[in-house]
């Protein structure tokens, strides 16, 4: 009976991910039923009500006494999972909501197989977020990896995604097979592939080891580079982000890179930046290879986004440095001057969720109004529709990190990180790159109230589209305000030794 109530009590504690395998097979089910032609709106809704149920099984989690094992250690139920998790809830509850009624059959051909997609893609990143062991974390990525592959190809009759597909699925699978090579060297070190047992064994091992080490540490730099969009592995994006439709750009730009950014952020601290390898030279050389990709993620996004025209080439070159802007806090090693990397790592990443996703939200009302994707679409907005205008106004100002809104304190606090653990020439580039930025970022705010286009069709905004764009630009101006509520919500149910740290 013992045996009983603990398999039990695990399956529990599984039920955020658990709702959601449950509302994919139902949707997909129901999609196969339903006739060709009968309305298939009702399934976001129904796909929106699973990620906000598996949402209220994860902030039931939050702040556990002490965190939970599963599997052997493979999986783990802890505040920094938590946390990631609701991001990546949060992400895929904002991009289906603002989907439904929006989304056009010649967009998207299969509506019903968009909305039950986007969940088993939501779970792949949850199951990496709360991933032990290097078995269980490469299952969660290839299930995400996977269903992002078919939703980007879901405009198979444009050419334009047709190309953005077939260079994501071959290159996502070499970053892949990159990833399960570096992974390899790890189990032939040390004979495991539960993390912690790994960080032991090499850090045990000495020197002997420093050049499979070094192996392991850049392939899956590499390959993880790849996932999040870092220079130099970022070559892909802005086709992807093209091809793809704007929900599933989305969805990219924020859930996707925020699951690689957990599993980046939990191997580097799991495995190489702590134990018996910090007294190593190896330790110094890991975090500074990691702000050498993050400058140049911050200097080549924002460069290359100076000369963009189409709107999600320019949000993916955006991406790319906002990207730099979050490895930093991975970057700068937790010290006893600084020790909050992961509070600034999540504000920050919290705020480039709304920001982005009201952003896309903006995009879609345009593309709707005009078909059109290039920034000349936004001509003349704020004379067509005021309210869509001042909306789009605060989501740039958040996105260019102006003063009162979430991306600038979100980068105040980061910047402050480097500073404090005296990294200054990445403070000195995260500085530079921001001021580039708003040249661009301005772009937007000139062709709204500068340029004229008295002759475009009426700005037409969907009761979804038009509430995650004001919800959306709204916590963008809250973050801004009130950041010292969200940061030391963080600061509060986060511990360094019992949520990352797993030694």
């Amino acid at each position: 009976m013992e045996a009983i109530r603990l398999q039990l009590t695990d399956i529990g504690l599984l039920a955020p991910e658990l709702t959601l395998v449950v509302a994919a097979v139902v949707l997909s089910l129901l999609d196969l039923l339903l006739p060709r032609h009968s309305n298939r709106t009702w399934l976001g809704w129904l796909s929106l009500a699973s990620i906000v149920i598996s949402a209220l099984f994860v902030v039931s989690y939050l702040n556990p006494a002490e965190p939970k094992q599963l599997l052997q250690f493979s999986y783990r139920i802890d505040d920094f999972a938590n946390i990631i998790k609701l991001i990546l809830l949060t992400g895929a509850g904002l991009i289906t909501f603002m989907s439904i009624g929006s989304v056009k059959e010649e967009d998207i051909p299969h509506v019903g197989e968009f909305y039950y997609l986007l969940l088993p893609a939501t779970i792949g990143g949850m199951i990496m977020a709360s991933s032990g062991d290097l078995i269980t974390l490469f299952v969660g990525l290839e299930l995400l990896s996977i269903t992002s592959y078919i939703l980007v190809a879901m405009r198979k009759k444009q050419a334009a995604s047709n190309e953005g597909a077939f260079k994501y699925i071959v290159l996502g699978g070499v970053s892949s097979a990159v990833i399960l090579y570096g992974m390899s060297f790890l189990y032939g070190m040390s004979g495991s592939t539960v993390i912690n047992e790994i960080n032991s064994a090499i850090g045990q091992a000495g020197k002997g080891m420093l050049p499979m080490i070094y192996l392991s540490f850049f392939l899956l730099l590499a390959g993880f580079g790849f996932k999040v969009a870092a220079a130099p592995f970022h070559m892909w994006a802005p086709d992807v982000y093209q091809g793809a439709p704007t929900p599933v750009t989305a969805f990219l730009a924020v859930v996707s890179k925020a699951a690689a950014f957990a599993v980046l952020f939990r191997l580097i601290y799991g495995i190489y930046a702590v134990g018996d390898l910090m007294s190593q030279p190896i330790h110094q050389d890991i975090l500074t290879s990691l702000m050498v990709v993050a400058a140049a993620a911050m200097i080549l996004g924002n460069f290359i986004a100076l000369r963009q025209t189409h709107m999600k080439r320019l949000l993916a070159y955006s991406g790319i440095a906002n990207t730099g802007y979050l490895l930093v806090p991975i970057a700068v090693q937790f010290s006893m001057v600084h020790f909050s990397n992961f509070s600034e790592f999540s504000f920050y990443l919290i705020a480039y969720l709304f920001m982005n996703i009201g952003i896309f939200a903006v995009l879609m009302i345009i593309e709707r109004s005009t078909g059109d994707e290039a920034l000349k679409g936004l001509a003349g907005l704020y004379y067509r529709a005021p309210g869509t205008a001042v909306a789009t106004v605060l989501l740039v100002l958040s996105l260019a990190g102006l003063p009162l809104s979430g991306g600038f304190f979100g980068k105040l606090y980061i910047l402050m990180g480097a500073l404090q653990t005296q990294h200054y020439w990445l403070a000195a580039v995260m500085i530079g790159t921001s001021v580039v930025s708003f040249y661009f970022y301005f772009g937007f705010i000139r062709q709204m109230f500068m340029r004229s286009d008295f002759e475009a069709q009426e700005v037409k905004v969907s009761l979804p589209l038009g509430i995650t764009m004001w919800l959306c630009a709204g916590v963008s101006v809250i973050l801004g305000l009130v950041p010292q509520w969200v940061l030391g919500y963080i600061e509060r149910i986060f511990s360094l030794t019992q949520d990352l740290f797993m030694f």
